[in-house]
């Protein structure tokens, strides 16, 4: 008997997964190309290739002058604050019609940060039908001993029957740069936490909070990990928002947060630790709860302005 109930309850679980990875296949509201879908056909779906392709579409704004030598216009900065991939590619296609697969030179490529090339490579997978999600949280390796904000695609390796971690970010040029040593295409998980990753490993004093957020701009603690762990669980929910988007019960900056705070945030950080564990669960958090669920406009903290999510 005992033999005949693991046995359903693994039935339970693999049916389970599979429910899930056809919903990680399938594109949301952000990472749909609409009308430019069929420019999507013609662009390779293994994870190398990805990569390659939004590495010759698009330009990190912050490194576009020191990296590539191009100084990016006041009148392009914009660019940065797209969520939707269609008008992505609405922008792209402004800058240079030619189809998709065709590399861009630096001043022809699209103005963007780690969450757009965290979104082209997630929607370039879900279009060939591979499970593709975004994962919010930390890099340790930008800046030696801190870990800042980024964020990067999470694929499921049929092969290895594992999720794996993406970084299109990381080109040639960034890897020479920042002396990068393992492969992109499956970072290691030491080298990028999650924000529930950071949140729990902070929590327990195994990590000081203060190592992480953004360093240039003196935005780091806790407060900051919580704020990526609601856009966390909002990414995994296929609402795939901008890095400065803020919402509900997101923390302002600098704030200590209270008892019933470190508590809320804590019910997050494990819901979020596997999303696959209670994917329904999951679902039904941010959906349900007024202080997680994404409203139809946010407030763009870089703009200091509240936006409508899918007019940006």
């Amino acid at each position: 008997m005992n033999v005949e109930i693991l046995s359903n309850h693994r039935e339970h679980n693999d049916r389970a997964q599979h429910r899930d990875l056809r919903h990680y296949a399938k594109h949301s509201l952000f990472s749909a190309p609409g009308r430019h879908s069929a420019l999507l056909d013609m662009l390779p779906s293994d994870p190398s290739g990805v990569a390659r392709t939004v590495q010759a579409l698009l330009i990190y704004e912050h490194a576009a002058d020191p990296l590539y030598g191009y100084k990016v216009p006041e009148e392009r900065r914009a660019e940065s604050h797209i969520r939707p991939i269609e008008k992505m590619v609405d922008a792209l296609l402004a800058l240079d019609d030619r189809p998709l697969s065709c590399a861009r030179a630096p001043g022809k490529r699209l103005v963007g940060i780690c969450r757009h090339y965290m979104l082209l490579s997630i929607a370039i997978l879900r279009h060939h039908g591979v499970p593709a999600r975004g994962r919010g949280g930390f890099g340790a390796y930008f800046n030696p001993g801190k870990f800042e904000d980024h964020w990067v695609c999470e694929y499921w390796s049929a092969s290895d029957g594992r999720w794996a971690l993406l970084d299109s970010q990381l080109d040639e040029v960034f890897i020479r740069k920042l002396g990068i040593g393992f492969d992109i295409h499956d970072v290691p998980r030491d080298q990028f936490l999650t924000a529930s990753d950071a949140w729990r490993r902070c929590r327990t004093g195994e990590l000081d909070p203060n190592l992480f957020g953004i360093e240039f701009a003196q935005l780091r603690g806790l407060w900051f990990i919580a704020g990526n762990l609601i856009r966390d669980l909002a990414t995994l929910n296929g609402r795939e928002v901008l890095p400065w988007d803020v919402w509900g019960s997101q923390p302002a900056p600098n704030s200590t947060l209270s008892d019933s705070e470190l508590d809320f945030f804590d019910e997050i950080a494990l819901l979020t630790a596997d999303p696959d564990a209670d994917f329904d669960g999951l679902n039904r958090r941010f959906f349900e709860d007024t202080r997680l669920r994404l409203p139809g406009s946010v407030f763009n903290s870089l703009r200091e302005r509240h936006e409508r999510v899918l007019e940006g």
